[in-house]
């Protein structure tokens, strides 16, 4: 046999097992952190969510960030607030138990668009929306696009700007072509990110450390799928195509009032690009000294407390 036809039959064999490890993490992860909320069907897809609290003073939409869920919320933020307010946590188009029908995740335009409508179907006329990290650039796109549905906008660590550079720990995930994510989701992609968790991990939430439950009750284990790993890449292509038109767009057009919330010594974004960067705009800056990106598990009360000043001025 040939070096060439080995080195062959070598790289297909670890393909192959890297599938089958794929299917048992998958099937594993659904088991760990099952869907706990409802879905409801929108144009593009089906929308994952949990309505929680019949407060009297309005409603709270809260939006995750990249490779995330519902559950970075549910984690502590929506038992916080619950009490005063209609509470929807959501996965993102792609994320979670949410789908996009294309299969290869969805621009910022469309996500806005079946989140947006989501809320049309659950009598949502105006809530304040709350935003973590990516889901602090959808927060935005959707005040942009349907200013009618948000009263207010009380971001947490989010993107806001155009990103100079990828954040090392999400440099693998820079994949531009749709085929590829794909082949590499269901091979060598999900065994690679459970081989590199705690790596990963620790740089996400530096400089703190992150909680031992932070696979399950923050569903961070539902990362471990390839569905997971194409969402993942797609949206990481697509704020690269998408941001730069919605930055042009803040002067003239971004009008909802709100405040941005950063943990002062975050390693992945910028607080002064991404938070001072908006006050031209009417979105005060605050920082919370000693805390990094991942503040709504970190720092849930210092986040709850900050949404409901929000609140307070929007609703």
């Amino acid at each position: 046999m040939s070096i060439f036809l080995t080195i062959v039959l070598v790289i297909a064999l670890l393909l192959a097992l890297g599938a089958l490890w794929t299917r048992k993490l998958a099937r594993d992860a659904e088991r760990t952190v099952p869907q706990r909320g409802t879905i409801l069907p929108v144009t593009g897809g089906d929308m994952h969510f949990v309505d929680k609290g019949q407060g009297d003073k309005g409603t709270l939409v809260l939006i995750h960030g990249l490779a995330g869920q519902l559950q970075h919320f549910t984690y502590a933020m929506v038992d916080l607030l619950k009490d005063d307010y209609r509470v929807i946590a959501l996965d993102r188009p792609g994320c979670g138990y949410s789908t996009v029908s294309a299969g290869d995740g969805a621009s910022l335009g469309d996500q806005a668009r079946m989140i947006d409508a989501l809320l049309d179907r659950l009598g949502v006329e105006q809530a304040v929306v709350v935003g973590h990290s990516l889901g602090g650039a959808m927060a935005l796109r959707l005040a942009l696009d349907y200013p009618q549905r948000v009263a207010g906008l009380a971001l947490l660590s989010p993107l806001t700007q155009v990103q100079p550079n990828v954040p090392g720990v999400f440099k693998g995930g820079q994949v531009s072509t749709s085929w590829l994510r794909r082949f590499l989701a269901v091979t060598i992609a999900v065994p690679l990110a459970r081989l590199t968790t705690d790596k990963v991990l620790s740089q996400v939430f530096h400089p703190e450390h992150c909680p031992p439950d932070f696979l399950d009750r923050a569903g961070a284990v539902l990362g471990l799928r390839p569905k997971a790993i194409v969402t993942t890449t797609s949206d990481m292509a697509v704020v690269d195509l998408d941001m730069p038109a919605q930055v042009a767009r803040y002067p003239g057009e971004l009008s909802v009032p709100g405040a941005i919330l950063y943990g002062a010594d975050d390693a992945l974004l910028s607080p002064d690009l991404h938070g001072k960067g908006m006050e031209p705009f009417g979105l005060a800056l605050e920082t919370l000294p000693g805390r990094g990106h991942m503040i709504p598990i970190t720092a849930p009360v210092d986040c709850a407390d900050f949404v409901r000043r929000v609140a307070a001025t929007a609703l």
